[in-house]
């Protein structure tokens, strides 16, 4: 699937600090939990790369897909 496929697939997305200093992203779905943690800084660059594809997407001029939190 690529990343530009609608799906109805649904996800719940978790996002924190563990207790060893780590970011952790948890997304659980279906029957499956994935988490994944993340030292401080690459979880910036993450944060960064989402920052751009929002932007990317805002100015894509397409419709607003508000509401489909969780899908993939």
């Amino acid at each position: 699937m690529s990343i530009d496929k609608e799906s109805d697939i649904q996800a719940n997305l978790q996002i924190g600090p563990t207790s060893i200093g780590m970011v952790r992203i948890y997304v659980e779905g279906d029957g499956i939990e994935i988490p994944m943690d993340f030292d401080p800084e690459e979880a910036d660059e993450i944060a960064e790369e989402l920052k751009a594809a929002a932007n990317q997407a805002r100015n894509m001029g397409g419709k607003n897909k508000k509401g489909r939190k969780g899908r993939s």
